[in-house]
């Protein structure tokens, strides 16, 4: 027998929300679309007014939880989002955090289908059922759906952290900053052990961060070391063999004879990089990262490409001619102008100095690491996490330790309101090729720059943060101002040492300048098929002067 719920009987029900047997076909479709409202906003509610009280109790404690939880995170993120970075990346927590978020994707389907068991689809108008079961995939698709894809995604995380990191305490800022070396790995099979054919140290404000780069040409010699490194009792007087003791042979020089002079140590061929890096600019340099050149490219592919200001044409270098240091006519050409370069162009367009120097090819990939920083953004990291992370994992090697991540994504993030300084250890900066600079360096001239470098440019990130915070026009002077006394690219003459091909000429054959035809890929291309490496080297002296795009 029918009874309302004070007991009295022979009566009907007369609450829609929760007996909608006597409802009209109308009320039934509001409430049932009211029901999915519920449980999409305040998950439990559907079966507090309509079901299983006690299911819907114990549904909206979690509920609450999770909203205090989501409110901590939104008061850390700007308060304390160190604290925040380091909880989503140490291992038991993040674990913790991938199991609670799994949780709760299940438990959420799970009262999504019980919340579709109450509205009773059967009491519906059949060209109502549809739209109400379209509208429950939808919701679950985007709630447990949303929750399940952030668990996984953190999943793909811990993952690439344990491959990517070292263990150890983190890193505490040296004179206010982090500085690391940056080193491309061109190992291969045609080459002995590993070459670091790009080196780069970024030196980090702690505070600002504010970025400044110093890239180290390949051919630098002479090297020193910082005076508490081992291989200052090696080399006393610094790497000073002569031309077998150019920068970029340490790595496998000390991989394969002074090993043991670093003990304990995973890569003693880094390790010893850093000690050069440290005494060539005077800076405690304290971490390292390798980035393999040849896995580089799928790096760059699974950020969706990266947008670069290119100067003038890059060469794309062909195979080496057999039993020569000569390449046959480039493969392809990199054009001028702004463009979003695959990573197979990217790779190229970074480590390419046929007809040029090693200085244009230092200032490209300053221009390619710039445009790195500043197109990893969120957006990007969340669409492409699984595809960079995977990429990151075959191309990354570093001893940053896993506990400094929190400081480090602080300051990635830090970095965005900062233009990325740039200075060249050699021309155009320091000298030119003519004066042999980078054979026979001057570590106080260079140490004495470096240190202008950074605190000009500490100066201008303050006041643009001060000139942000107060909107006062004080300390407006622009990050450009810095004085990096760069001379124009255009200014500095070809190095000694440069990739040639077939009957190559040397610059002193260069002809007198004069009026050339329309520079084409064809045109360039007929000019190194004919071996006029004079033109092309003047034709392409611009191919250094680049900007992130």
């Amino acid at each position: 027998m029918a009874r309302t719920g004070t007991g009295a009987p022979g009566l009907l029900y007369t609450d829609p929300v929760r007996y909608p047997q006597s409802a009209s076909p109308q009320v039934r479709t509001k409430r049932a679309f009211l029901l999915l409202f519920l449980t999409l906003v305040l998950p439990g509610s559907a079966q507090i007014v309509a079901g299983d009280r006690r299911l819907g109790r114990r549904a909206l404690q979690v509920t609450f939880l999770v909203w205090a939880a989501v409110i901590a995170v939104l008061v850390l993120a700007p308060t304390n989002r160190i604290l925040l970075v380091n909880i989503f990346t140490n291992g038991w927590a993040s674990f913790l955090i991938m199991t609670v978020l799994a949780l709760l994707a299940a438990g959420w389907a799970f009262l999504f289908l019980n919340t579709f068991r109450i509205i009773r689809p059967p009491l519906l108008q059949r060209n109502v059922r549809p739209a109400v079961a379209g509208a429950l995939a939808v919701l679950m698709v985007v709630t447990s759906g949303g929750l399940a894809y952030g668990a996984w995604l953190l999943n793909v995380s811990r993952q690439t952290f344990d491959t990517i990191f070292a263990s150890g305490p983190a890193l505490d800022p040296v004179d206010g900053r982090y500085n690391f070396l940056l080193m491309g790995g061109d190992a291969g099979a045609d080459r002995t052990g590993l070459r670091p054919d790009s080196m780069s140290v970024f030196s980090v404000d702690a505070d600002t961060g504010q970025i400044v780069t110093f890239g180290l040409p390949r051919n630098f010699q002479n090297a020193l070391f910082t005076e508490d490194s081992p291989l200052w009792q090696v080399y006393p007087e610094g790497y000073n063999c002569g031309d077998e003791c150019i920068l970029n042979s340490l790595y496998q020089v000390v991989t394969d004879n002074y090993s043991d002079l670093y003990p304990g140590s995973s890569d003693p061929g880094a390790e010893a990089m850093m000690d050069a890096a440290g005494g060539i600019l005077g800076l405690e340099v304290q971490s390292y990262v390798i980035v393999d050149m040849e896995g580089f490219s799928t790096l760059i592919d699974a950020m969706g490409g990266v947008k670069i200001n290119a100067g003038g044409w890059v060469p794309i270098t062909a195979a080496e001619i057999p039993g020569t240091n000569l390449h046959y006519p480039p493969d392809g050409w990199i054009a001028p102008g702004v463009q979003t370069m695959d990573g197979y162009t990217a790779l190229w367009y970074a480590r390419s100095r046929e007809f040029v120097t090693d200085y244009h090819r230092i200032a490209r990939q300053q221009c390619v690491q710039q445009a790195m920083v500043a197109q990893l953004d969120p957006t990007t990291l969340l669409t492409r996490f699984q595809a960079i992370a995977s990429a990151g994992e075959q191309v990354v090697h570093t001893d940053i330790p896993q506990d400094a991540l929190g400081s480090f994504v602080d300051l990635a993030l830090k970095s965005k309101n900062h233009e990325v300084q740039r200075m060249t250890i050699g021309p155009p900066d320091f000298g030119t090729a003519a004066d042999n600079f980078v054979t026979y360096p001057d570590f106080n001239l260079i140490h004495a720059r470096v240190q202008e470098m950074l605190a000009a440019t500490d100066a201008a990130a303050e006041a643009a943060e001060a000139e942000a915070t107060d909107g006062s026009d004080a300390g407006e002077a622009p990050a450009e101002e810095a004085p990096a006394e760069e001379a124009p690219a255009e200014e500095a003459p070809a190095a000694p040492e440069q990739d040639t091909a077939i009957g190559a000429e040397t610059p002193a054959e260069a002809p007198a300048a004069e009026a050339v035809p329309e520079i084409t890929e064809e045109y360039l291309q007929e000019l190194a098929r004919i071996g006029d490496t004079a033109t092309l080297g003047m034709l392409l002296d611009n191919n250094g002067v680049c900007s992130a795009g």
